[in-house]
């Protein structure tokens, strides 16, 4: 058993010894082969079968399964002083050719069935993942979905006039709220809730809107999406647009961002979505405070809410691009250059979701699970959540704190068996820095490590992970043998 799986499900309580014992057995056989098929991870039909039953315990739900991790995570956000909560959405598409999962429902067609898991991740200011906070795994309705595809208008329609809570876009204040949970439980560390354009929800303005209350609130970051009416002087029924009145507020200087390239997408019309270069270019940085007018809601009066706006845009785009423009809202302080510098930088730390969720499915191969109905799924699905926050971990440390002792993160037999084997060499006389044996083990999975490659990613080290897993294992069982097999004497040459 893995010492990392001990501590992580110390505190698992699913009703019964035998399955908390068989949750680690899971986790540990699952995590040593995160790509591989349940059988393929599993110690032969016997585990296998186990682990079957497992996932399809009434118990065994998706929130017994993340509860320990979550406790674990508590703690570990107790050691930071600050933590970011970066929040998002994926898709989790099951489609088969030939069946149907129970349970699934349609995705962006029709034709493509699966689950939404909004996930919120916890992350350091240096980009190392504390754990999983909030998971919420849900699926649509096919015949709400094929009517609402019908009736276009009386949608949107209708959806304007629904509470916040019986729409999808309630997700997002919920973990606003969770957020604000974690806060509470941890006074001594602030709580930054990170969410990108889809979350620019007036509900959740008005939640992290602390007025007078003096209930505990996380700090929040939010992409803006709408252009929304400010408080200001209005030209007729016109109030001034959030847009133009942040980019009316002084340039504060210069700040250097890295783009990410895009490929075009066909059905999508929006600029951000369209083809983009990726490069490292300069951007100014603006910053004011600006007063929300409330949108009307039917039934119900919200008052404005006082929010800071950080408006980064691109100085120079490449010819035949749009720039890029980033209108950060805020509770955060923005009194100067450097505080709106610390905003984007904590907002740039919202893409460790991404990779999150690039290490569940094509890591840990997720989409690819066969499993009968939702209820066997989503169990499963949550046990690998906890898996790629760990082949995550594993990953950045290695970037961040390259001199810290390999021993801190790996067994001994871990690091061991590796060093050994592509090295070809003794093991050293001090425990090598955790940068060497990272670069080790994603060389396993692929990683050259030239002088003009970056640091190792997370698809070399899932592999690299999967090897070292089978080399520490025959490292244990030949140390395990005190007399060596030679064969019966009239056998021997």
């Amino acid at each position: 058993m893995q010492n990392w799986i001990e501590n992580e499900l110390e505190t698992s309580e699913i009703g019964d010894t035998r399955l908390d014992a068989r949750y680690k057995i899971i986790m540990n056989d699952l995590s040593q082969k995160p790509s591989f098929s349940i059988p393929a991870a599993c110690n032969g039909w016997k585990d296998t079968f186990a682990a079957y039953r497992f996932f399809a315990n009434e118990r065994t739900d998706a929130e017994s399964i993340l509860k320990p991790h979550q406790n674990a995570t508590l703690k570990r956000i107790q050691e930071q002083k600050i933590v970011l909560a970066a929040q998002d959405t994926t898709e989790i598409d099951v489609t088969r050719r030939h069946e149907e999962m129970a349970g699934a429902g349609p995705l962006s067609e029709a034709n493509r069935l699966g689950f939404f898991n909004h996930t919120m991740l916890a992350v350091t200011s240096d980009r190392i993942p504390l754990g999983v906070i909030l998971s919420q795994i849900y699926s649509r309705d096919m015949e709400e979905f094929l009517n609402n595809r019908k009736n276009k208008k009386n949608k949107v329609k209708k959806r304007k006039q629904k509470p916040i809570e019986e729409k999808e876009s309630y997700r997002w204040l919920l973990g606003y709220q969770k957020a604000c949970e974690v806060q509470s439980q941890c006074p001594e560390t602030q709580i930054i809730c990170i969410s990108d354009s889809e979350g620019d929800i007036y509900e959740c303005h008005l939640e992290g809107d602390s007025g007078d209350n003096n209930e505990c609130k996380a700090d929040w970051i939010i992409r803006a999406c709408q252009d929304r009416s400010v408080q200001g002087v209005a030209i007729g029924y016109t109030y001034p647009k959030l847009w133009l009145e942040a980019a009316k507020a002084e340039i504060m200087g210069l700040v250097e961002i890295e783009v990410t390239g895009n490929e075009p997408k066909s059905k999508d019309s929006r600029w951000r979505r369209q083809k983009r270069t990726g490069r490292i270019t300069a951007a100014t940085v603006q910053a004011k405070e600006l007063e929300i007018k409330a949108p009307y809601r039917k039934g119900q009066k919200f008052s404005n809410v006082k929010l800071n706006v950080v408006f980064v845009s691109e100085a120079e785009p490449p010819e035949g691009e749009p720039p890029v423009e980033w209108l950060l809202l805020t509770s955060l302080p923005i009194g100067t250059f450097e505080e709106a510098c610390m905003i984007i930088e904590y907002y740039c730390c919202r893409w460790q979701i991404e990779i999150y969720f690039r290490v569940l499915k094509s890591g840990c191969k997720v989409e690819d699970l066969q499993s009968e109905s939702a209820d066997r799924f989503i169990p499963c699905l949550t046990m690998y959540m906890i898996i790629a926050r760990r082949v995550m971990f594993l990953l950045m440390p290695g970037r961040k704190c390259p001199d810290m002792p390999c021993d801190a993160v790996f067994s001994d037999d871990e690091w061991q068996s590796v060093y050994v084997i592509v090295k070809k060499k003794q093991l050293p006389e001090e425990v090598p820095k955790l940068e060497e044996i990272v670069k080790i083990i994603s060389g396993l999975g692929g990683y050259l490590g030239r002088k003009h490659d970056g640091p190792p990613g997370p698809k070399a080290m899932w592999i690299g992970l999967q090897r070292m897993s089978d080399y520490a294992l025959a490292w244990r069982t030949f140390k395990a043998i005190k007399k060596p097999y030679i064969g019966r004497k009239n056998n021997c040459v």
